[in-house]
């Protein structure tokens, strides 16, 4: 899969998992496991980089006498999913007119 498109994905992957409530890293991570192979060294530059773009906001609460980063949407995050979708309605689009012509070469 193209680097770019993956990133991408990963992004609203993540904003996806956030969106009814906040959570921490492993978590999200073990939510996505059956989506997108994603590891921890993946996955803490995509939070920094959505918290950067005000897609997300942090806050620390204790769990078990230590300090757990939780991550909640914003939204600026929520639009940024609704701009996904309504990419990916067009992409079908052309993914559907490409299959109506015998799809690969």
């Amino acid at each position: 899969m193209n680097v770019q498109l993956k990133r991408g994905l990963i992004d609203v992957c993540v904003l996806a998992v956030l969106k009814d409530e906040a959570s921490y890293g492993y978590k999200i991570i073990s939510d996505l496991t059956n989506v997108i192979a994603l590891s921890e060294s993946t996955l803490y530059p995509v939070l920094k980089r959505l918290e950067s773009q005000d897609c997300l906001t942090t806050y620390s609460k204790d769990f078990n006498g230590r300090l757990r980063k939780y991550y909640q949407i914003t939204n600026e995050g929520r639009k940024r999913i609704k701009a996904f979708m309504l990419e990916w309605e067009e992409m079908e689009k052309v993914l559907n007119f490409i299959s109506s012509r015998g799809g690969a070469c």
